[in-house]
């Protein structure tokens, strides 16, 4: 069991993204989002026209089994510090920062799949000017949106003060950007960025 640094277990979530943009869609084929993430980024890196990178996640490891000689087991062991956001990297000279999210929530994504610190984290790359957004997968239809920071930010703070806990797909679908799902790059959401920063 891993746990977070105040001693709460760590449980993983998933998720997707939407908006104006109609291609050929391929099966998902059982991949979650974090593996069609890593295949484009690696499509990506492969083809030199990005370097973006799943953040490794600092652990301290504090229960140990080992059941053979060559084989060991992590039985118990903490976050040393609160996770930030997914991804992070470097596109056209600009830095680029992430979050990934599924719902099985087939009308809207729920706001607690984010936490405080991500949040903040987000905010703090807003204002220095990076390039910062989430990924947002409705598992149910197989869609993934991308969804700029600064649209998820008014949703975050009213549900802080007691409003509504989630964002429904149709705002999503209004506000995002449809990432359809192609053999390589699986999902191509740095077309979306080139839509929204480079192509003005």
């Amino acid at each position: 069991m891993i746990r977070y640094p105040n001693g709460q277990a760590y449980v993983q979530t998933t998720t997707k993204l939407s908006q104006k943009t109609v291609n050929p869609n391929y099966s998902n084929r059982g991949m979650t989002l974090e593996e069609d993430i890593n295949e484009s980024n690696l499509y990506y890196l492969t083809n030199g026209i990005a370097v973006i990178h799943k953040k490794p996640t600092p652990v301290q490891i504090v229960s140990v089994d080992y059941p053979k000689r060559s084989a060991a087991v992590i039985k118990e062991a903490y976050f040393k510090q609160q996770s930030t956001t997914d991804y992070n990297g470097v596109y056209r000279g600009k830095y680029i920062d992430f979050e990934a999210k599924e719902t099985k929530n087939k009308t809207s994504f729920p706001l607690q799949n984010f936490h405080e610190h991500q949040i903040e984290h987000m905010k703090a790359v807003v204002k220095q000017g990076g390039i910062c957004f989430v990924l947002l997968r409705f598992t149910n239809s197989d869609e993934v949106f991308l969804l700029e920071a600064k649209h998820l930010f008014p949703y975050w703070d009213e549900s802080i003060k007691g409003g509504r806990k989630s964002i429904p797909k149709k705002i999503i679908e209004t506000i995002g950007y449809h990432v359809p799902i192609h053999l390589h790059p699986r999902i191509d959401y740095l077309k979306v960025i080139d839509h929204l920063y480079f192509n003005q």
